[in-house]
């Protein structure tokens, strides 16, 4: 059944959820709504572009001050940079196995005050390189 706003029970309950502790961590919140970590994430995602979610209105200084404590001290994670665009931090994460990073995703990264997390694994190093380019006077 759908309310009035074409949200479902599941959104609803996120929604409720969020009103009362905005600086849940995605991994609480999925345990508290009963869905797993990435489709709550996407649910998230949705009502925040729905416009449901306009903002959190937890300390987010704080919170941001919290996470990157954390991340500090993590030593899968090898580069954390903060970045422009749809998402405030890029971590580069280095373990042992997509089952490691499954590990370290939901046991470690997801219990930070984290809305939401977008993840990609490589399969392959094309190239790497830490050479800067020279430049080099125009010839006339």
């Amino acid at each position: 059944m759908t309310s009035v706003f074409g949200l479902d029970e599941i959104d609803l309950n996120i929604l409720d959820v969020l009103q009362q502790d905005g600086r849940i961590t995605v991994l609480d919140l999925a345990e508290k709504v009963r869905l797993s970590p990435t489709p709550c994430g996407r649910r998230l995602r949705a009502l925040e572009e729905k416009g449901f979610i306009e903002k959190y209105v937890a300390s987010q200084r704080e919170a941001i001050n919290s996470f990157l404590r954390a991340v500090k001290k993590m030593t899968e994670v090898q580069e954390a940079y903060f970045v422009t665009g749809d998402y405030d931090y890029l971590l580069h994460v280095r373990t042992e196995s997509a089952e490691a990073f499954k590990v370290f995703l939901v046991e470690r990264l997801l219990n930070l005050p984290v809305v939401h997390t977008q993840s990609y694994i490589v399969l392959e190093q094309v190239k790497h390189t830490t050479a800067l380019p020279i430049p080099r006077p125009t010839k006339s």
